[in-house]
């Protein structure tokens, strides 16, 4: 118990007999229960799991469903036990565990409904976290700030977090995205609802026998095309469909100015590297609409940002 409240850690695991029972270990004293979901792990995740801690809640897949239903499966069990304050730790030792009470008080003590650890504070990021990984950590983040409405969060891919049982109830769990990408598109899900989000700072730890199966290149397109499709539905389901926002017809009209303009350039382009003549006001025009689609995409991140000001 933390201050009156029960927590739970889920720790997604696959393949991890080797540090998830130092992980779990490692977990404080405060922590009611701990939920490790082997996803269909091929060596000893399960047995490694228990390591005699009676908190402890083994939970195996059987096919590898990935990290985010994993999560998902931690957090309906966690709800089937009405736990207040539900953490999720991964089981490879990268998350310090002395950070957790940072984590659980603010959402324990209802300041907040969602925290997440955010390890791009520190200035000891860069020279911990492989730079090709910090690199697209950043760029995912700037994204993941769009798509989400969450302008004042960042290290988008940390899985480091703690949710309170009245979020986990409204979210459709079911509905969230499954794989590496899934801390992306809760974010998304969580700003529909309105929820309180606020990043805490926490120390990268690196180096210590964890293994990666994290590509940089296929990842970047997978999440971001997610994060597409995250940032429509978001914008159709809160500011269309439970409460209309002018900043739904600004993003439109930025997206129709700038697609018209960017075609035009392009055929332009084309046209003139084939030797034809370009008229001065098809240029104009062109020019026109590019910079009339930029103001209107960035009057809508304004007033998106107003919007959600006040969920931190």
């Amino acid at each position: 118990m933390f201050e009156g409240k029960s927590v739970a850690v889920v720790v997604p695991a696959h393949n991890e007999a080797q540090l998830v029972g130092t992980t779990v270990a490692e977990i404080p004293e405060f922590v009611d229960r701990i939920i490790v979901v082997d996803d269909a792990s091929s060596d000893a995740t399960s047995e490694s799991a228990v390591a005699g801690d009676p908190r402890v809640e083994v939970i195996r897949h059987e096919s590898n469903k990935g990290v985010g239903a994993a999560i998902v499966t931690g957090y309906k069990q966690a709800i089937a036990h009405e736990i207040d304050v539900t953490c999720v730790m991964a089981a490879d030792g990268q998350m310090a565990p002395e950070d957790l009470e940072m984590l659980v008080a603010p959402v324990a003590r209802d300041e907040v409904d969602y925290a997440k650890a955010n390890r791009l504070f520190t200035g000891q990021a860069w020279d911990l976290i492989p730079h090709n990984r910090y690199l697209g950590n950043a760029a995912l983040s700037f994204l993941t700030k769009i798509a989400s409405g969450y302008w004042h969060i960042a290290d988008s891919q940390s899985g480091y977090t703690a949710v309170d049982l009245e979020t986990l109830k409204m979210i459709d769990l079911d509905r969230l995205y499954p794989r590496y990408g899934f801390p992306n598109d809760m974010l998304v899900h969580l700003n529909v609802w309105n929820r309180r989000v606020r990043d805490f700072p926490s120390r990268p730890i690196y180096g210590v026998g964890e293994r990666s199966g994290i590509r940089i290149r296929t990842v970047m397109p997978r999440i971001s095309w997610l994060l597409f499709k995250g940032f429509m539905w978001r914008l159709r389901e809160k500011y269309v469909i439970r409460d209309f926002h002018p900043l739904v017809l600004f993003y439109a009209l930025g997206f129709v100015f700038l697609a018209i303009g960017i075609g035009l350039g392009i055929s332009v382009t084309i046209l003139r590297i084939l030797g034809n003549a370009v008229p001065a006001g098809t240029v104009v025009l062109i020019a026109l609409l590019v910079i009339g689609g930029l103001q209107f995409s960035l009057f809508a991140m304004w007033f998106d940002m107003e919007s959600n000001k006040d969920l931190r």
